[in-house]
């Protein structure tokens, strides 16, 4: 089964879309009601029938379940087809912060994510960082080790020994036995929901790739007969579950077997349909944000986006907020990754082999090809009104899409935006406990486009311009407004221009009216951005946030704003970063100061905590180190700094090659023969160490 995606890859393409989409549904229909008992949820809520809470305009906070899948599936990009469980987990060290963010920080010993985080910084590798040996059969097997191994089923489609092969070496890093046949069986049933729709077979078929004999397989099979007996009434089977697998007995916080018993109950009775599966998934309680989303996943792919009502779809809108420790991923939206997902699929079923550098297909960031798909934009208008904006089929292309987006009465001078946030503000999320932070995904000198079309044949004053909101500045940058050629398709094109602290956190389109008032409709296929960065900032125009500053993210170490600095200083490793992880060739200059310490850096091709390049003051002189795990100096020149002086250092890396110096002393140059080719810029210090970052600029790499 294993060219399946190869062979149906339009089929697979939405299916995929439509599982990661009622994961994240899921996720939200349970969150608010997380540790709720069944007796608590009907006394104090009733019947649940839709999203419980109202953001009130805010969006949906960082959830674990959604953002450490997507983090732990980098290990199969980075890695390649024959990524190992040691693998995985240095994958969890190096896109997580240290203690902070994606996952439950609930202490050694009491979180079963926190004690393997542990245990992998300190050397133990996987999967003994999540072993019973070691850590103890009730946090080993907990519920982590099933509620983040759908994604595995989603990138191998029809496959269910693959994905099951995936979740298990998944799962070993943080999580043992139970826990790691319950990430075997979820994984499965995903992957076998691609060519399955019935849940009950799908339940049946799923039980072949778990050891037979073990605790997990028994549950299944005694609640499969428990529902089968009880006929539709799912109540019953729950009070079943309770008496039979309840909390009460088993060890630990939040055992996985209780919350299976859930999941399997939910797609039993759930008879195939989406909603009425999730709504029993969280009106059973427990772990609700984790059953739903499982039971979301699963259903998702079984029933293809035309089974997902839009009551559930239309609060979303596309967008996902994560927090891994690369900001400038961490506000996404559910075509972005189902993008990932698919395209591992691919060539996974192509029999691609890869090792470090994955190399995805060349797309617009926002493509709008996803059936139902909005990429999380949204429009306001001034002296007119927007009465649609919705995804369709692309007129010249149905297995593409469009957004459309429908004006009544645009009056003269009005003007209408049509948008997507790249950025979150703090008091933007519903709330903010996982810790997320933000970097812009698109900077100064980079090139933005897009394509439009204008239904009609008459000749309206439309004018359109693309634009970008610097939030450091509070004002617009736009492009050179062009007038739209109706009944064809107009292309528009901006170079932004270099500039100094600015911020982006919003991309759009400002379409304005010079004429009479306008009534119609124009299709969007594409917005995207890419090319070089060309900047400067001085920290002027930044503020404290998330626990450094705006625009910045931060791995470990006290990172602040003192006087016109950005100060960093720490007991180990302190980096904070900026930019977007798919920057290639680029020329970083810093002023810095020393004040206390011996080693004080600037960093390119950042790819995480455990992989960049890095140039500073050392004791020897003028370091460049590669960081491989540990920071390994690769070239030294003799340089007499001393503290409390300020120096210019810069650093460029193109290809292979990488070269730096300081204003007025040496400089180095070497090469990589196993380059990294990408990443963000960085700042950083070793233990012990505190700088004064003064001035940044960023531009292309000159070697």
């Amino acid at each position: 089964m294993g060219n399946w995606a190869v062979e149906h890859r339009r089929l697979y393409r939405g299916k995929v879309y439509a599982g990661w989409l009622g994961k994240a549904i899921g996720v939200r229909f349970g969150a608010p009601i997380e540790g709720w008992t069944y007796e608590t949820i009907r006394a104090n809520l009733g019947e649940l029938e839709g999203y419980i809470e109202d953001l009130r305009g805010k969006l949906f906070k960082p959830d674990d379940d959604t953002s450490f899948p997507l983090l732990l599936v980098r290990a199969l990009a980075d890695f390649g087809p024959d990524v190992t469980a040691e693998q995985m987990g240095d994958t969890m060290l190096n896109y997580l912060a240290d203690q902070r963010g994606t996952l439950w920080w609930g202490g050694y010993g009491v979180s079963s994510e926190h004690t393997a985080y542990l245990n992998l910084a300190n050397g133990i590798a996987a999967p003994r960082s999540g072993s019973a040996a070691l850590n103890g059969r009730a946090l080993s097997e907990q519920i982590g080790g099933q509620i983040f191994s759908d994604i595995w089923g989603l990138v191998a489609p029809a496959d269910p020994t693959l994905a099951a092969s995936y979740a298990a070496r998944a799962a070993s890093v943080t999580h043992d036995g139970q826990g790691i046949v319950g990430g075997m069986f979820i994984a499965a049933l995903v992957s076998l929901a691609f060519v399955e729709a019935d849940p009950r077979r799908l339940l049946e078929s799923a039980l072949a790739v778990v050891p037979p004999q073990s605790e997990y397989a028994g549950m299944v099979r005694r609640v499969m007969e428990a529902a089968a007996a009880n006929g539709d009434d799912w109540r019953a089977t729950r009070a079943w579950i309770t008496g039979h697998y309840g909390y009460d007995k088993y060890p630990g916080l939040v055992h996985i077997i209780p919350n299976a018993a859930v999941v399997v109950m939910a797609l039993w009775h759930g008879g195939g349909d989406f909603s009425r599966a999730i709504r029993i998934a969280n009106m059973a309680g427990w772990d609700t944000d984790c059953n739903v989303g499982n039971v979301g996943a699963i259903m998702g792919v079984a029933a293809g986006t035309e089974g997902i009502a839009e009551a559930w779809r239309q609060p979303m809108n596309d967008l996902l907020v994560t927090a891994g420790l690369l900001g400038g991923d961490n506000l996404t939206d559910i075509g972005a990754a189902a993008d990932l997902f698919y395209d591992l699929g691919n060539a996974l079923a192509a029999g691609r082999r890869w090792q470090g550098e994955f190399l995805r297909p060349a797309r617009p960031q926002f493509h709008f090809d996803y059936p139902g798909s909005t990429h999380g934009f949204a429009a306001e208008a001034h002296l007119g009104r927007v009465v649609a904006l919705h995804q369709q089929p692309h007129p010249d292309d149905p297995a593409a899409g469009v957004l459309r987006v429908a004006i009544h009465k645009l009056k003269r001078k009005g003007e209408v935006r049509v948008f997507r946030r790249l950025t979150v503000a703090p008091g933007e999320l519903s709330s903010n406990y996982y810790g997320a932070t933000f970097s812009a995904p698109v900077y100064p000198g980079q090139r933005l486009d897009a394509r439009l079309f204008l239904a009609g044949e008459e000749q309206p004053n439309l004018m359109v311009a693309l634009y970008l909101w610097d939030r450091a500045r509070q004002e617009r940058v736009q492009s050179k407004a062009q007038r739209l050629t109706p009944g064809r398709w107009n292309d528009l094109t901006f170079r932004i221009p270099p500039a100094h602290d600015a911020y982006f956190s919003e991309v759009g389109l400002l379409i304005r009216q010079l004429g009479d008032a306008w009534s119609g409709y124009l299709l969007l296929d594409r917005v995207g951005w890419g090319g070089q960065p060309t900047f400067s900032d001085d920290f002027a125009l930044a503020r404290p946030e998330y626990g450094a500053i705006s625009g910045w993210t931060f791995l470990r170490g006290y990172w602040r704003l003192e006087g016109a600095a950005y100060h960093g200083s720490g007991y180990t490793i302190s980096e904070s970063y900026n930019g977007h992880p798919s920057w290639r060739d680029v020329r970083l200059t810093v002023d810095l100061t020393p004040l206390a310490g011996a080693h004080h850096n600037i960093n390119v091709r950042v790819q995480g905590a455990l992989r960049s390049y890095a140039l500073g003051l050392a004791p020897e002189g003028l370091q460049l180190y590669k960081k491989e795990k540990t920071c390994r100096p690769v070239a030294t020149a003799p340089f007499a700094w001393r503290p409390d002086r300020q120096y210019r250092l810069w650093l460029e890396a193109a290809g292979r090659m990488l070269r730096g110096g300081v204003e007025g002393g040496p400089t180095l140059a070497w090469q990589d023969e196993r380059p990294y080719l990408h990443g963000q810029i960085g700042l950083s210090n070793f233990g012990g160490c505190h700088t004064a970052f003064h001035r940044l600029e960023v531009g292309p790499a000159e070697l």
